[in-house]
């Protein structure tokens, strides 16, 4: 109960910051516009898309995760690190990547054309899936792979020692509790996808929501018909959350000693085939499009122009600042309810969100002095969800195994963070903290409707070296932005991949 009512005032504040812009945007357009038959194929598009992107993620990525949780080979951690890349870069770097590798001219038609084979279009609603797929197969993954770490070793040693089968009585009951929660946070992702859609969508047949609100913006000026449009796609996401709410069982297994031991299970030759096969399958999916951005970066990194350095220092105080933001809000809204809450963030459309922020801040201040507050607290906002779906399980599963033994021993407020939850939740937050820093590197949203040249951060200076055809100014400040998302991913996640 007292949780609950520490979370009603983080719960107000995302709300009123989602719901406000929105409403702003009504009011300037005069009214809700009406949808049309494009409007509701892109809606059912939308819906499908999303939700094979999810099944597939999650699907791929149990065998991936269960994989890297009991195999152990050097660079092992490293390697776990460079798998969320994908995830982390910003969308237009990630997908000049995947058409390096899957595009007319990429690596894939390439070979297959040397071998006589039919050559892969990656336009249309395959290209669209594939890219969901490479973005949150490794969110996916994490996300699975934290709760299987979350399954204390003295479990697996007892269920070998019953002979009982590990699978149904440790494996199966921790995929229950965390694999739908999982699926609806992409599921919202994919609901809200613009750049993809825009750059691979291939037509009126692989329009999204998000894009039709781009196009109600940019070609019609019809803010009403954007307003419908936005309430439309957060009324899905928060179905989902809804559909999260009553799917997720009540978590944990019981406390143990935090001891590594070894695990019982899979150490057949065939079981240990299976996972360097799947290991190796996911790091080539999803490493070779990063060495193509790597490969195009190197040459003009060593001349980037001054204006790209003071954009990454904008960044980077961006990026720490929407971390600590995103932590206090997540840490008491860590539960049920307070997910829901959380979810509107990433729920509600970046475009509106922008545009109302614009127009509630535009009386008051010049809109370029706001961009970079504006800009953190988005970015808070859109990395809510993801904090919120990694701390939760761990919060919830602390209290129900040292809940009552800290009453009993008087142990509450500020003592009972310091002493009991927080130690029991370095992982999972240096994991949220590091996706947080990372996703907040390399937005690309509110930033490019007020930013001016003072107030640019690094990845509105990419798209403005492409804009002006500097190509290889483009793709070296795409690396220096890769490098500090993983830098700060990376720095900030060793306490998540602690016995990882």
């Amino acid at each position: 109960m007292a949780q609950r009512a520490v979370a009603v005032i983080p719960a107000l504040i995302v709300a009123g910051l989602v719901i406000g812009p929105v409403m702003a945007v009504i009011w300037r357009a005069g009214g809700l516009g009406a949808l049309g038959a494009a409007e509701y194929s892109a809606l059912w598009f939308t819906i499908w898309q999303a939700a094979v992107s999810a099944a597939i993620s999650v699907l791929l990525a149990v065998p991936v995760a269960r994989a890297l949780s009991r195999r152990r080979f050097p660079g092992r951690g490293v390697l776990i690190a460079l798998l969320g890349a994908p995830f982390i870069l910003p969308t237009i770097v990630a997908v000049l990547g995947l058409l390096a590798v899957f595009g007319g001219n990429g690596l894939v038609n390439t070979l297959t054309g040397a071998l006589g084979l039919p050559r892969m279009d990656i336009y249309g609603y395959h290209g669209v899936i594939l890219a969901h797929v490479f973005f949150n197969l490794p969110l996916a993954t994490r996300l699975i792979l934290q709760g299987w770490l979350a399954i204390p070793a003295e479990r697996f040693r007892l269920a070998a020692s019953l002979d009982a089968p590990i699978g149904r009585v440790l494996e199966r009951p921790m995929l229950a509790r965390i694999a739908p929660g999982a699926f609806a946070v992409i599921f919202v992702i994919c609901l809200t996808s613009f750049a993809v859609a825009l750059t691979l969508g291939g037509g009126p047949k692989a329009t999204t929501v998000e894009l039709a609100i781009y196009q109600a913006f940019k070609f019609d000026f019809d803010l009403g018909k954007a307003a419908t449009l936005a309430l439309v796609q957060l009324a899905l996401g928060i179905a989902a959350a809804l559909v999260l709410l009553v799917l997720s069982p009540p978590g944990g297994f019981g406390t143990g000693l935090d001891r590594v031991i070894g695990r019982w299970g899979g150490q057949s030759r065939g079981a240990r085939i299976m996972d360097a096969g799947w290991i190796a399958l996911a790091a080539l999916f999803l490493l070779t499009p990063l060495a193509m951005i790597v490969l195009a970066g190197l040459p003009g990194i060593v001349s980037l122009p001054s204006e790209v350095w003071s954009a990454a220092l904008r960044s980077l105080w961006v990026a720490l600042g929407a971390t600590a933001l995103t932590l206090a809000l997540a840490l008491p809204l860590a539960t049920k309810l307070g997910e829901l809450a959380g979810i509107l963030g990433v729920a509600v459309s970046g475009l509106v969100l922008g545009t109302g922020l614009f127009l509630i801040v535009q009386p008051f201040v010049r809109p370029a002095e706001a961009a970079l507050p504006v800009t953190l607290m988005v970015n808070a906002l859109m990395a809510l969800p993801f904090a919120l779906r990694i701390l939760r399980p761990e919060l919830e599963a602390t209290r129900a195994d040292y809940g009552r033994l800290a009453q009993t021993l008087g142990i509450s407020g500020w003592a009972l963070w310091r002493i009991v939850l927080l130690p029991r939740l370095r992982r999972p937050l240096g994991f949220a903290a590091g996706l947080t820093a990372a996703l907040s590197m390399g937005d690309l949203g509110v930033i490019a409707l007020f930013a001016d040249g003072e107030h640019a951060t690094l990845p509105l200076q990419v798209y403005r070296l492409m804009g002006s055809y500097r190509m290889e100014a483009a793709q070296g400040a795409a690396l220096l932005l890769l490098a500090m998302s993983l830098g700060l991913f990376w720095a900030m996640d060793r306490g998540g991949r602690a016995n990882a």
